[in-house]
């Protein structure tokens, strides 16, 4: 089975007229959510960080930083993007795989399209086979590969960085096929990294990853053809399970990006249940913690696995916290970044009934369920059982819903006329000239 080639095949080939309308707009979806939390994430300690150490060695001002005033050159601006669109872990999802695919594709190829001249359309069309292609290639090796260790935004994301940023240096078939196996060589991220800095480091470095792949490829570095699939590879190596039909079966007519979903609460999307029926809960019966003996979660089993951190002493841990989560959700009814800042972590109304959460593992619950139950001080109980939650490709965000999400996050760092602008930009992705327009407009005046 020829998986390299066969998708490189399909990326050089691919127009944007092969792209249903509705996978489109998911796109224009996910751009419109990745430049609210980028530009929102621009003035987070870690992006303050990784902007110290790094600027004195940046390059050419080439592409710009968004949210910010400086301007770098396009790898390395690719890697701050990246770490700003994901240290809220407001980014969007791909369920099946939990893979946040904006990150590590859109970050590489925006700073690109600040490079060269890039039509709106054209960067769109990148975006979506790039988006395309980090989904299908985490669905071959997932849940093995995630298991085991692996951050898969980054492991698969570097290849759809490759994709998107090798359409848009139209790159032909084999420099493509180098372009992926140069990606593949490059996987990046580990699961001991969530609740940290670290986390957020991993898709961007996979995108500055991919992007130096595809400008290598495009000067013939060459690579293997069949770095995906060989006995060697990236899938055989990264996990034990591995079904590279998941890479080329129905190219062009099943779409991943279509399942793409959205975060109506900044953390990890595996409590996003538990938090719908905490802020449920509360509004129905006016729940105040005073009231509150304790609380139950009945969640899947890979709940507690990756957020289950019960004194959680930064706002990074928090969101890799079940505990904090429910009780952050009662306490102020909502779940936003504010209430997975230190501030809130650290809150005695948060932490006192942060000891009173229980969570257990249910095996027969799917990862997006959770039975929730309050036992009140009178003894009295209350129970909500949430079977998609808010957020889910079943519950989705309105467009209504991203345009708030965005303005809420820019507030701050973008004035309301400059909000509004990049909000039209995003929206209007196709029709623009320039793709390079959506940066100039994501910076302060």
């Amino acid at each position: 089975m020829e998986v390299t080639r066969t998708l490189a095949r399909f990326l050089v080939s691919a127009g944007p007229e092969d792209v249903p309308a509705p996978v489109r707009k998911e796109c224009v979806r996910t751009l419109l959510n990745w430049v609210g939390v980028a530009v929102g994430g621009s003035r987070h300690p870690a992006v303050e960080n990784a902007v110290a150490a790094i600027s004195p060695f940046a390059g050419p001002p080439q592409a710009r930083l968004l949210g910010r005033t400086e301007r770098w050159d396009i790898l390395n601006a690719a890697l701050v993007n990246g770490i700003s669109s994901h240290v809220f872990d407001f980014d969007d999802t791909h369920l099946k795989t939990v893979i946040h695919p904006s990150g590590p594709v859109v970050s590489p190829v925006l700073a690109l399209a600040e490079y060269l001249p890039v039509s709106g359309r054209e960067f769109l069309h990148a975006v979506t086979l790039g988006i395309e292609t980090a989904c299908r290639a985490g669905n071959a090796v997932y849940p093995d590969h995630y298991e085991a260790g692996w951050h898969i935004t980054g492991t698969a994301g570097s290849i759809g960085a490759a994709a998107a940023a090798g359409i848009l240096l139209r790159l032909d078939e084999l420099q493509m096929t180098w372009a992926l196996g140069l990606a593949a060589s490059q996987p990046v991220g580990l699961r001991e990294s969530f609740g940290s800095m670290n986390k957020s480091f991993n898709p961007g470095r996979a995108g500055q990853n991919g992007l130096t792949a595809a400008l290598l490829a495009s000067r013939n570095f060459t690579s293997s053809r069949r770095m995906l699939e060989a006995k060697r590879g990236w899938g055989r190596t990264i996990s034990t399970r591995h079904d590279f039909l998941e890479i080329t079966g129905e190219l062009g007519r099943r779409w991943e990006i279509s399942l793409n979903t959205y975060k109506p609460f900044a953390c990890g999307i595996v409590i996003h249940p538990a938090i719908d029926a905490c802020i449920q809960l509360r509004k129905e019966h006016g729940l105040t913690a005073d009231r509150i003996d304790r609380i139950v979660l009945k969640v899947h089993p890979l709940v507690l696995e990756l957020t289950g951190k019960k004194e959680p002493d930064e706002g990074l841990e928090g969101k890799f916290s079940v505990y904090h989560a429910a009780a952050v959700a009662i306490v102020s009814g909502k779940a936003g970044e504010k209430e997975f800042g230190d501030r809130a972590v650290r809150d005695p109304a948060v932490v006192a009934l942060r000891g009173r959460v229980t969570a257990l593992a249910d095996p027969f619950l799917k990862e997006d369920q959770v039975e929730a139950t309050v036992v009140l001080r009178d003894g009295s109980e209350l129970r909500k059982f949430v079977e998609h939650a808010v957020g889910s490709v079943e519950r989705p965000m309105t467009d209504g819903d991203l345009e708030a999400k965005f303005a809420d996050l820019v507030e701050g760092i973008l004035d309301s006329r400059r909000t509004r602008d990049l909000v039209e930009a995003c929206w209007g992705v196709e029709s623009l000239s320039r793709a390079a327009t959506l940066a100039e407009t994501a910076v302060p005046r």
